[in-house]
């Protein structure tokens, strides 16, 4: 709870339930600092839940996903997700 607690986390995996992406892609899709960005996916792969996959291509590609133990947070992020659509009301 410590790790998916942090500010930006569960949002970070929650984006990467969609499949692999770019760093420039969930940081587009977040309002996260790039900073943080790198921050949070450092803390993600050392804890085995995302997976950084380095294309050997010029410019250089880097890829983010979720490893089969990040993955096994969905249906608990699909739950939230139903949950918050009936119950929280979206402020204007």
């Amino acid at each position: 709870m410590q790790l998916l607690g942090k500010r930006w986390t569960g949002l970070i995996l929650f984006q990467l339930l969609s499949g692999p992406q770019r760093f420039s892609e969930i940081e587009s899709a977040l309002p996260v600092s790039g900073r943080l960005l790198t921050e949070r996916l450092k803390e993600l792969e050392k804890e085995g839940l995302v997976n950084r996959r380095i294309y050997a291509e010029v410019p250089v590609r880097v890829e983010y996903s979720l490893t089969d133990k990040g993955l096994a947070l969905e249906p608990i992020f699909r739950d939230l997700q139903n949950w918050a659509e009936k119950w929280v009301e979206i402020q204007s």
